[in-house]
This record gives C-alpha cells, structure tokens and sequence, in this order.
C-alpha cells in the first residue's frame, strides 16, 4: 500500500435510512460498507475534480491568493497546477514596454497584394 492509499479513520453521521441500505448493498455485493463509502466518495471526488466549473473555482481561488499552489495539485492534478501557476506568474508580470502606434501612419494606404493561390505549402 503506497503513501496515497495509507487509510485514515473517518467518523462522521448519516440518515439511518442511507447506512441500511448501504449495508444492504454490501451484503448483495459480497463487500463492507467501509469499501463502498470508499468507492463513492473516490468517485465523486474524481468527477467533481474533472468538471470544468470546479476547475474555474479552484483557478478563481488561487488567482485571488486564496489557494496555494499545493492544494491546487491536490485538487486539480500537477498538470493543471502547473499551467495555473505560469498563467498567474505571467499575469502578475509586468506587461512589455510597447511604444504606442504612429498615429500619422495609415497602414491600409497604398497597394494591396494579392496571395499566389497557385503555390503550394511545401512544409
């Protein structure tokens, strides 16, 4: 058993009505209630992680500092995690010293250019 799959106790209280069935559940399946929880809470975990408006939450979060990069991997992968911290680096930046454009110059005067449509891309 890795490091991940170490198990940790959790108590925490139920309607009756869902522990009975649960129970129930397991019994047909020949399993625990212990391993169903355990595969319930797996995959809303896993498809909560995966929607695109959870991905958006986590992203807001941690854009406003409400978030460390950490809990961010935890929540979203290390691959997200990571394109979220160069996105936010590159928005914290410093945007590039561009001069503004020559406001004399017209860049639609003159002659337009049409492409050869008969060359072909020889990439």
């Amino acid at each position: 058993m890795g490091a991940s799959d170490d198990r940790q106790r959790v108590h925490f209280q139920s309607p009756a009505y869902l522990v009975d069935r649960l129970d129930a559940m397991a019994d047909l399946l020949g399993t625990d209630r212990t391993d169903l929880l355990v595969e319930a809470i797996r995959e809303y975990v896993e498809s909560t992680a995966d929607s695109e408006a959870f991905r958006e939450r986590v992203a807001a979060r941690y854009y406003e500092d409400r978030l460390d990069v950490e809990t961010v991997k935890q929540l979203v992968g290390p691959e997200q995690a990571q394109r979220l911290r160069l996105l936010k680096a590159d928005l914290e930046s410093d945007p590039f010293e561009l001069a503004a454009p020559d406001e004399e110059r017209d860049i639609y005067s003159g002659d337009a250019v049409e492409a050869d449509e008969t060359t072909t891309d020889q990439r």
